[in-house]
């Protein structure tokens, strides 16, 4: 009964949140009807393990969720994301539309900046660019997810997406998390999409297609959707209903300075990351009013949060002065992270009842004894619950506050860099997320005023088919010579 009981939880949970409830309220109902099917004490699964287990995360991962979402509303108003996004189009022109979408949403997440704020700005541009190329607007949804949902999500090394925060205090590692592994995959993954993207340019060319209809409101009516909202908070750091609640600068900074925020970013976390973070003096974190930790622990989270709070800083002191209304971007900012980091919570607070119940000890076994190694398992299991939850972020918190223990175990035990592991398990998690019930896929569509039937095909091979190939050559990889 109690593995029939997760079963019911998952369909319920799935079914509703497809169908636009909220993840606040689907979460603990669906948990608790898991709780009851293996007889656990309703009041007390909520209290005692839903709550701490999503406060846990509340408590690990909101400056995370608060400094990207801050940082992304900064980079939308102040015009800095406009002026990368127009800049690549510009150099590259219309004979590469489909190349100057995928490095411009590229350039701009991997600094930080959150996919939905990237979706908002880059899709009229994009829209645009498209129209003047040819090129069929049904695949503007696969060629700006290409750039921002895979590689720059989860295999660039030092990327301060959430999902590549997520494995640093389970496995003591940092942002830059098996460097070499990660370029491979992310190359593979780039190399990959853009293939499938050019055939299918060079497909429609052959056959006439063109743009298609001209659709100029599919922004607004996705920013304005609350099933989209609904959605899209389960997958990022940014609530889209905050995308209008403040304005943009007059005018677009100058390209280096529009950059600048960006390359504090990427400095500042690898100078925390390798020369400042290693040379201090951290005894007092053992301690038991810090925790009793170790610098492992927190110090991948600590370099993230340090390099969002130096490209803040960068971008104010760019920006001040052009920002319109600074303090309602800010406070639009803060606001937009708060119903992703909670939605997220929630997720985290069901995979815990699923976690505490008897039943689930024949899922870990299961897992754990999938042929072909940890590195399978671990990457089947992410990828399972990723699907399941339609978030890489709260599929990838539920398999490691489940599994992650254990496959430290297993790394210290056969001489396994816990390195690779954090890179299996983000890239892992990046891969079947995308299915159509995904809220960055039913965001990215509708923003692009495509439909699943017109684009999901594209976001398939682009989003899912690049990163599996990917996942399987870093496993391989890994297995044969260890993490670099």
């Amino acid at each position: 009964m109690g593995l029939l009981g997760i079963l019911v939880g998952l369909a319920v949970l799935i079914f509703f949140a497809f169908r636009g409830s909220s993840i606040l309220i689907l979460a603990p109902v669906a948990g608790l009807m898991v709780a009851a099917f293996s007889a656990e004490p309703l009041l007390a699964s909520w209290t005692q393990t839903f709550m701490p287990n999503a406060a846990q995360f509340l408590a690990q991962f909101f400056p995370l969720f608060l400094l990207g979402a801050l940082f992304g509303k900064l980079m939308e108003d102040s015009g800095s994301v406009t002026s990368i996004a127009r800049y690549m189009t510009q150099k590259l022109g219309p004979s590469r539309a489909v190349l100057a979408v995928v490095l411009a949403g590229a350039i701009v997440t991997y600094g930080g900046v959150s996919l939905f704020v990237a979706f908002f700005v880059l899709v009229p541009m994009a829209i645009e660019l498209f129209r003047t190329a040819g090129v069929p607007r049904r695949l503007m949804p696969a060629a700006v997810a290409l750039g921002t949902t895979t590689f720059t999500m989860s295999a660039m090394p030092g990327t301060p997406s959430i999902n590549n925060a997520i494995p640093m205090p389970f496995f003591g590692t940092t942002p830059f998390a098996a460097p070499g592994l990660g370029i491979i995959a992310s190359l593979i993954m780039l190399g990959f999409g853009m293939w499938w993207l050019k055939r299918k340019e060079m497909r429609a060319r052959l056959t006439g297609e063109g743009f298609g209809a001209y659709v100029n409101d599919s922004v607004e009516k996705a920013a304005d959707d609350p099933i989209v909202r609904e959605r899209a908070t389960t997958s990022q750091h940014f609530d889209p209903a905050e995308i209008d609640h403040s304005a943009s600068a007059a005018t677009d900074p100058p390209i280096f300075l529009a950059a600048l925020p960006i390359i504090v970013v990427v400095i500042v976390n690898l100078f925390m990351s390798f020369a400042i973070l290693p040379g201090m003096d951290v005894a007092f974190l053992a301690e038991p009013r810090w925790g009793g930790v170790t610098l492992s622990a927190v110090g991948g989270v600590w370099s993230v949060i340090t390099a969002l709070i130096a490209a803040i800083i960068t971008a104010i002191a760019i920006n001040f002065r052009s920002v319109p209304e600074l303090r309602a971007t800010m406070t639009a900012g803060a606001n937009a992270s708060v119903l992703p980091i909670v939605s997220v919570a929630s997720l985290v607070g069901f995979g815990a009842i699923v976690a505490a119940t008897p039943a689930f000890e024949d899922v870990r076994n299961w897992v754990l004894g999938i042929e072909g190694g940890p590195l399978v398992s671990l990457a089947v299991a992410t990828n399972i619950l990723a699907a399941l939850t339609g978030s890489a972020s709260g599929g990838l918190t539920i398999a490691l506050d489940s599994l992650g223990s254990t496959y430290m175990q297993i790394a210290a035990e056969i001489g396994m860099d816990p390195a690779l592991m954090h890179r299996v398990a983000v890239i892992g998690s990046g891969t079947l997320d995308s299915l159509p019930h995904n809220g960055a896929v039913v965001t990215l569509l509708s923003v692009c005023g495509v439909t699943h039937k017109e684009g999901y095909l594209d976001i398939v091979m682009t989003a899912i088919v690049g990163a599996l190939i990917a996942l399987v050559a870093v496993i391989v990889l890994g297995s044969l010579v260890g993490s670099f």
